[in-house]
């Protein structure tokens, strides 16, 4: 089956009688333009997005019939998990961890990370409450600072400061 575009999320949908066929996808998965995939019910699915990045959440529905609805899934996975104790260690922490262009999402008041070891010690070494545990990363923490090569606003002040001088 060829999916070209996801649906509404499945809140949107009366499902009456029919079922629900997951699709259950790695939270890396998400933003894949093309992938190829089988449901849990063992449909060979593959999906090809053509416009920019679909950027696929829990329980968006990817195709619907009289009998089944498939939907996302998104599976749980060893992850870095930091419950800051204030808004100065919540920005500390996303510093130190933005620092190693690592993902980062976050969910009930949790800062999550896909787990990897030598980040895990240096929060630990830091001083921060830090477990490992499961969970979904659902929900990335968007940043508003320009990629790498846009340049940021200190750069520009920066150029222009020695240009003047």
């Amino acid at each position: 089956m060829l999916i070209t575009e996801k649906l509404l999320p499945l809140s949107y949908y009366e499902i009456n009688s029919r079922s629900v066929d997951w699709l259950v996808l790695e939270w890396f998965e998400t933003n894949k333009r093309i992938l190829h995939k089988t449901t849990t019910s063992g449909r060979e699915v593959t999906m090809k997005f053509l416009q920019a990045n679909q950027n696929l959440a829990q329980d968006d529905v990817l195709y619907e019939d009289a009998e089944t609805i498939i939907a996302v899934e998104i599976a749980a996975c060893d992850a870095i998990v930091v419950k800051p104790k204030n808004g100065y260690e919540m920005a500390a922490i996303c510093y130190e961890i933005g620092n190693r262009h690592v993902p980062l999402f976050f969910e009930n008041n949790e800062l999550l990370v896909p787990f990897e070891v030598p980040l895990f010690s240096v929060l630990q070494k830091a001083g921060y409450e830090v477990q490992e545990g499961k969970r979904k990363l659902l929900t990335p923490l968007k940043t508003t600072v320009l990629p790498h090569g846009g340049g940021s606003l200190f750069s520009k002040d920066m150029t222009f400061s020695i240009a003047d001088r």
